[in-house]
């Protein structure tokens, strides 16, 4: 179950940019949730939604922010400016 204050990322296992952004996750020990699109396709609609694009990885933020195809640079300038990383 997703809290208020947990990341979102929408990818999938094919895309390289989504296992690079879900490894760096992973390493800075965020909680977040993953939504595999190749198990839910109707989360692909959801991420489209969010984004306005159909590029993967999409990454929602707490603060309602999100950002696609971020670079790893990108991911933790963001979770530096919301303080959920050390």
């Amino acid at each position: 179950m997703t809290s208020p204050s947990q990341i979102r990322m929408f990818g999938a296992q094919w895309c390289r940019d989504c296992r690079r952004t879900k490894a760096q996750l992973d390493e800075l020990e965020l909680d977040y949730e993953y939504i595999d699109l190749e198990a839910d396709p109707a989360a692909a609609k959801v991420a489209e939604e969010i984004s306005g694009r159909t590029r993967i990885p999409v990454v929602l933020y707490p603060d309602g922010s999100h950002q696609v195809e971020p670079s790893n640079a990108d991911v933790e300038a963001k979770v530096r400016e919301l303080l959920l990383s050390d």
